[in-house]
């Protein structure tokens, strides 16, 4: 009986060290779970940060590019009304001397001589202005309307390089 109750006595040991081990082993894994939880948090507090520095980065880069391209605009808008008040001297120039021309055509051609020579001489020169006029016209409309191209083209680079990342 003495051998069976020192056997026992030697399975309780077993089993209480086996327990202490469980427990230590268990308390031991739950300081590293704890750990690794305060890492964890930390370096998801580091990501939320950047990710906020980011996306701010981000707004302040758009503001810049937004706002260049506005003052582009801005200075385009500008530049065609100051295109369209010169177009609107060069027509009022033109629209003169087509006056002139008209008067100088209708006068010059008379001989007093032959009415018939000078009825279509008048004729050819009243042709001769009505074409320098059109001609006029069209080369008005067609500088005004490289005006605009010029400027918007010019206005199109000018925002790109405005809008392009900076070297840092």
């Amino acid at each position: 009986m003495g051998e069976l109750v020192t056997q026992y006595k030697v399975a309780l040991i077993f089993l209480a060290s086996v327990l202490l081990i469980g427990v230590g082993a268990g308390g031991a894994w739950q300081v590293q779970d704890w750990r690794y939880g305060k890492q964890l948090a930390e370096i998801g507090k580091a990501q939320a940060l950047a990710i906020t520095a980011a996306g701010e980065k981000a707004r302040q880069e758009e503001q810049r590019r937004q706002s260049a391209v506005n003052k582009e605009a801005s200075n385009a808008r500008e530049q065609n009304k100051a295109a369209a008040v010169d177009a609107g001297s060069a027509d009022a120039a033109g629209g003169r001397l087509h006056v002139e021309a008209g008067k100088f055509a209708a006068t010059a051609c008379s001989d007093p001589g032959s009415a018939q020579r000078g009825a279509s001489a008048t004729r050819a020169a009243m042709v001769l202005s009505e074409l320098f006029q059109r001609a006029d016209k069209r080369a008005g409309e067609l500088a005004a309307a490289y005006d605009r191209a010029r400027i918007a083209g010019m206005t199109c680079e000018r925002s790109y390089d405005d809008i392009r990342p900076k070297a840092e």
